[in-house]
């Protein structure tokens, strides 16, 4: 094309000259639809003649046989388990361009054809560009069809870091193609809403629907969809949202709703949204779940938090379907008889259930806990009635049924490989079609679906309701949140049905129901870590700690100018935040008696705390999970003398802060920075601790040194977060295996010592311990064999101190929860240390979004 056919063009046509060129249109249109061996489905006109692609995220179906019969109902995902996964996110972005463009191209085909000539002077009046939808020219009979270009905004500087989330990041496209650093760099549609519900591409109207199309880097997009089916980081579905964070609700709160901790305000007006056509879950195939059934699984169940549900800020998704939760399976009774003073006792299958969760519980140590015993008769009791044989726990004995259930233990152990491998076969088979759901088209894992079978409450440490019955869990405690339109999952215990169906577009729980034990807790089902969603939400929690060291020197002149404040309440706020900064305190909840006694920071009592002398103080108080906290540290001097004003005229069990509390700590904490907790304290001192020491610790060796490295920073960041752990069973064990290689290995050291003395006086090797005789080999091969060995012996010894070192201390919560993993994917790069010797495959997906990080980021 020349470029004089890029100017407005005035031309007349009759009528029927448009006619015929429309009917040239659509033939031409299914020939190209039929060269590029594509299916356009899902298009539809609207009433204003404009189509709508609901199906773009989906491949295109065969049409059923009876098809009206189909459309009329809605039928559940459960009824149709061999259905294909319904998306294709191998797609390239040529072929969705060309998908939207025949959208519009068919919409112009439609359109009714005006029989006023004076209006069709008008219309040919218009330049091409203003005549055409999508900006493609006309010129000859056949169709000229070109992919739209859009306004690549290019990042001319690669730390980002100070520009907001919202604007950032883009959704990882979920085609299966690796999450590299082109993807950051991915073209950036510019959207604007239409109040027709059309949204303007750089001065092109394309339908709402393109929203649902992936965003793939130009590079990638070449790539066979084979190549990009190897890897898969996590989709996001394109929702814009805010830069504003909101205030988290507690302190410890990884696993409470996005909704409730984070502020995303949807950039479109509700009316340019088209409700997209809800998609059923259908269970993926055998391989595809072979390889994705070990992604991350932090906890079998589903996971509890204080906060009660609320609707949240911002629209969240568009779409969502998925099958519910799974339920355990119902009590088979053994009849296994108890024995109460030496007489079988006769026990109903409920009573029954009751009496074998305590039987099997005889090795613990619970079983010398008296209050697990008291609670548990009381509960029991209910279920026995007042007129039952059974009165004391003590005249008890669950012998047999402990005997029981150990012989069914060991059944288990002596199955073979192929029962075993065919009863997690049937398991996995029952569980496929709740183990997904589909948001916004785009299919994301699920990560707690089950739903925890009755048992005795064990709690951590001395928790006052420990041995209370957990009662089971029916359909009618359970609330779903299912979008609008979506068949609502099918109960699957008959004869029941669900507590309360929710269509709330502004939180991501899936379905909650309360604690059977502390009823002011709520069990909430969400999408796995690695999902887009959960990803989205924990960079916005790093980059808020991030946002900190912005404002970390004005915090502190604050409070310290604060420390010797006339009003009471402005020195205990001041010296309180001192503590959280410095020693990375939890701000601490006020508990009911029914509740573990653990304090925090608002909570300390006088008792806690003592003045050591030499500005010392003493702190020593159960902590988060009843974890004891032992710590003896140097302050301030203003801060020493402030805690002795506090304790003066105090007994032990009053609160030292008397006049704060966390709500008014957790208020002017904001005031300092917007959406600043306790939490975001730690998650900032943690990270930063991590970073400088990894930055300055760090020597030229080999991988084991540097992940030693590693390890002791993680060490240090665990221990300013107090996260510990007893000594394993094991430890002793594997101490004691890596002493007897270690002495093997330098046995042999020795051994080829004297062979290569010998190698150097011409002499044969000696015969080895079994009386054969050695092979001959070279001193430069026995000084290599030497130096091999010793490197072993160096390694065994390094595990061994770090075994040592690391008993107590558990790593793993301040990786999972206040360690930015951007921090340590760019020390691996640096370092060239394998991501795998630091993240296991469950924070490997978790963190995908950060997998791309510049490896000279700095926290």
């Amino acid at each position: 094309m020349s470029d004089s056919d890029e100017e407005p063009l005035i031309f007349r046509r009759s009528n029927i000259s448009k006619q015929n060129e429309q009917k040239s249109e659509g033939k031409q249109l299914h020939r190209q639809a039929g060269q590029t061996g594509k299916q356009v489905s899902g298009v539809h006109l609207n009433s204003n003649g404009r189509t709508n692609n609901t199906q773009s995220s989906k491949p295109a179906q065969p049409e059923a046989p009876n098809s009206a019969g189909h459309a009329s109902r809605p039928k559940s995902p459960l009824l149709k388990p061999k259905e294909p996964a319904p998306l294709d996110v191998s797609r390239s972005i040529t072929s969705q361009s060309k998908s939207g463009m025949v959208d519009d191209i068919r919409s112009s085909v439609k359109q009714p054809t005006q029989s006023n000539y004076d209006s069709d002077d008008l219309e040919d009046k218009k330049p091409l560009s203003a005549r055409l939808g999508t900006g493609q020219s006309r010129g000859n009979s056949s169709l000229q069809t070109k992919e739209p270009h859009y306004r690549v905004k290019k990042d001319l500087d690669s730390s980002d870091d100070d520009i907001p989330l919202s604007k950032k990041y883009h959704p990882y496209p979920s085609d299966g193609t690796s999450y590299t650093k082109s993807n950051e760099n991915r073209e950036r549609n510019h959207l604007s809403s239409q109040q027709n519900g059309s949204i303007k591409i750089d001065g092109q109207h394309k339908s709402p629907t393109m929203l649902k199309k992936r965003i793939i880097d130009s590079t990638s997009s070449s790539q066979s969809s084979a190549k990009k089916a190897k890897t898969t980081i996590g989709s996001q579905v394109t929702i814009s949202v805010s830069q504003s964070v909101k205030a988290e609700k507690a302190d410890d709160d990884d696993h409470v709703p996005i909704a409730q901790r984070s502020k995303l305000v949807a950039k479109h007006d509700q009316k340019s949204l088209i409700t997209k056509k809800a998609t059923k879950v259908a269970a993926s195939s055998s391989k595809t779940s072979s390889s994705n059934k070990k992604v991350t699984k932090k906890s079998q169940y589903s996971q509890s938090s204080k906060l009660q549900p609320t609707s949240g800020d911002g629209q969240k998704w568009s779409t969502l379907v998925h099958n519910g939760v799974i339920f355990p399976p119902p009590y088979k009774p053994h009849g296994v008889k108890m024995l109460y003073k030496g007489k079988p006792v006769d026990l109903t299958p409920e009573q029954e259930e009751v009496a074998t969760m305590y039987a099997i519980m005889k090795d613990t140590e619970y079983m010398e806990k008296k209050q697990f015993k008291e609670n548990f008769m009381n509960d029991w009791r209910k279920l026995l009635g007042k007129k039952h044989v059974i009165q004391d726990l003590e005249q008890c004995d669950f012998g047999p049924i402990y005997d029981w259930y150990q012989n069914e233990k060991e059944k288990k152990k002596q199955m073979t490989t192929e029962e075993k491998k065919a009863a997690k076969e049937e398991k996995l088979k029952q569980e496929e079609k709740y183990m997904w759901a589909i948001v916004d088209g785009v299919k994301e894992k699920v990560g707690n679906f089950r739903v925890e079978p009755p048992g005795l409450f064990r709690g951590r440490g001395d928790h006052p309701k420990m041995g209370k019955l957990k009662r089971r869990i029916r359909p009618s405690d359970i609330t779903i949140n299912i979008g609008k339109g979506a068949p609502v999952p099918q109960c699957p215990i008959p004869g029941e049905s669900w507590k309360e169906i929710r269509h709330d577009n502004t939180v991501t729980w899936l379905a909650y129901w309360n604690d059977p034990i502390n009823q002011k807790e709520c069990k909430y089902v969400f999408l796995a870590a690695s999902s887009s969603l959960k990803g989205q939400s924990d960079k916005e929690k790093y980059e808020k700690a991030r946002l900190l060291k912005n404002y970390i020197h004005g915090i502190r002149a604050a409070y310290s100018k604060d420390f010797a404040s006339k009003d009471t309440t402005k020195r205990q706020i001041a010296v309180a935040t001192y503590l959280i900064d410095k020693l990375a305190l939890r701000a601490g909840n006020e508990k009911d008696d029914d509740e573990a006694d653990t304090v925090g920071c608002c909570t300390l009592k006088v008792g806690n705390v003592q003045c050591m002398g030499a500005n010392t103080l003493k702190f020593d108080f159960l902590g988060k999970d009843s974890i004891k906290y032992e710590n003896e540290v140097e302050v301030e001097a203003a801060v020493y003398k402030a805690i002795g004003q506090f304790q003066a005229g105090k007994k032990e069990d009053d609160d030292l802060f008397d006049e704060l509390d966390t709500s008014k700590l957790n208020a002017h904490l904001k005031g300092l920075m917007p959406g600043l907790t306790a939490k975001v304290f730690r998650t900032y001192n943690a990270s930063i601790t991590l970073d400088e020491m990894l930055h300055n610790d760090t020597k030229e060796g080999d991988v084991t040194q540097k992940i030693v490295t590693y390890q002791k920073a993680n060490k240090q960041v665990a221990i300013i977060c107090n996260h510990q752990r007893s000594v394993s069973k094991s430890h002793q064990a594997q101490v004691e295996r890596l002493e007897a290689k270690t002495e093997e290995l330098k046995a042999l050291v020795e051994e080829l010592q004297k062979d290569l003395d010998r190698a150097k006086k011409g002499k044969p090797p000696l015969k080895d311990s079994d009386g054969k005789r050695k092979r001959n080999l070279t001193p430069e091969i026995l000084e290599k064999k030497i130096a091999q060995t010793n490197a072993k012996i160096q390694k065994l010894e390094l595990d061994k101190d770090t075994k040592e070192q690391l008993k107590t201390v558990a790593l793993g919560t301040s990786k999972i929860n206040y360690l930015d993993p951007r921090i340590s994917v760019a020390w691996c790069k640096r370092h060239e240390v394998p991501i795998e010797k630091i993240f296991n495959k469950s924070l490997l997906a978790k963190f995908a979004w950060a997998m791309d990080v510049d490896p000279n980021f700095r926290f």
